[in-house]
């Protein structure tokens, strides 16, 4: 059987939730089935080393506002791309991605799947309307959790038919664990003193993360108990600040961006996430896969996979003193750290493990791949 001809569309390489999860997928297509061409708005970054290490045919978009003479030469570039290489269906993975690809791809005659891996957060408040505008060109919306396809069809109009509900996943590398005394090594490291009940967490400092909350948290709680922040943004120089002025600086390790693919989380001994806002966060369902227990705020896809008290605990959004109590908790009760500890693996290697949601991907692909042009409906 031919491989069916896929347009993956991504706005950038660097670090991000809907970024990583690009390239996971990416990486888990079987590429005997399927060919990809990756095309993408932004040049470099992090990323693009995994990209690049898979052997798939990349062509940067150098696009200018969404409104500018080089934004629509580069769509006709696009085009004329679309159709010399037979490409089939086109996947868009972001707000930007949505609005430039979309309209192009229908322009094409192509099968078209758009990505909606936020719940409310855009950059700028007019992309909002223009990714709405969007949907009317697709056959498919997915999405990462119950509510962001609740959203779709309440706010934005999306019939159900056409929303396909794909949560992030993880490898199976992310159930993988190094040795104790590499475990002992990489804290050592990161300047945790032997003993620390080490609690922290995977994501971009900024402030819709709320690592706040977690700084406020740890100065509730004794010396014993020690912070890690892993990743970089535009937040950290408050947040030493933050911590300084807690006077925890000393049990707060910033490590900065990791890039590697270890599952970070099991070198803490629980992990937490104190966002305000969020669609369905890679780090909960990878602390899990590690065995670590997690603490979360219970906003946008967390409560889907974090059920308080049996895979994990949640806390209501800026309460330090609750986020103290529950970390307290896990510090004090063995029992209840190894029932969440256990729990949470089982749960996320059933829902969560990346041979279920990339084979429903597949199947998707292959259904609109031999619809050809037109067969799905787009109302």
């Amino acid at each position: 059987m031919r491989p069916v001809r896929v347009g993956y569309c991504i706005d950038s390489f660097d670090i991000g939730g809907t970024e990583l999860n690009a390239v996971r997928t990416l990486e888990a297509l079987d590429r005997k089935r399927f060919r990809v061409t990756v095309f993408h708005l932004h040049g470099t970054g992090p990323l693009r080393s995994r990209y690049d290490s898979l052997g798939v045919e990349l062509m940067h978009l150098r696009i200018g506002s969404l409104y500018s003479p080089r934004t629509v030469a580069q769509g006709l570039r696009f085009l004329r791309t679309l159709h010399s290489q037979g490409i089939e269906v086109v996947h868009t993975h972001d707000v930007y991605t949505n609005i430039f690809a979309t309209p192009w791809a229908w322009l094409g005659g192509c099968r078209i799947v758009a990505s909606r891996r936020w719940l409310d957060e855009v950059p700028r408040r007019g992309l909002a309307t223009l990714n709405r505008w969007s949907y009317r060109f697709v056959d498919r919306v997915v999405v990462n959790s119950a509510l962001s396809s609740q959203v779709l069809v309440d706010s934005e109009s999306v019939p159900a038919t056409r929303i396909i509900e794909l949560p992030n996943f993880v490898e199976e590398r992310a159930f993988q664990h190094v040795s104790a005394e590499v475990r002992s090594a990489r804290r050592h490291s990161w300047g945790i003193p032997p003993g620390a009940f080490v609690i922290g967490t995977v994501a971009r400092l900024v402030p819709v993360k709320n690592h706040s909350m977690l700084l406020h948290a740890l100065s509730c709680l004794d010396e014993r108990i020690h912070g890690v922040i892993i990743g970089e943004g535009p937040a950290r120089a408050a947040l030493e600040a933050l911590a300084r002025s807690l006077h925890v600086e000393t049990r707060v390790h910033f490590i900065g961006q990791l890039l590697e693919v270890t599952n970070l989380h099991q070198f803490l001994d629980a992990s937490v996430l104190c966002s305000r806002s969020e669609g369905f966060p890679n780090s909960v369902i990878e602390a899990l896969a590690a065995g670590c227990p997690v603490v979360a705020t219970p906003v946008g896809g967390i409560p889907e996979v974090i059920n308080h008290g049996r895979t994990g605990m949640l806390v209501p959004v800026d309460d330090p003193q609750g986020l103290a109590a529950a970390i307290e908790k896990l510090h004090r009760d063995k029992d209840l750290y190894r029932r969440l500890s256990e729990s949470g693996l089982a749960c996320v290697r059933a829902k969560y493990h990346q041979s279920a949601v990339i084979s429903r991907l597949e199947g998707l692909y292959q259904q609109l791949a031999e619809a050809g042009g037109g067969a799905i409906a787009r109302t």
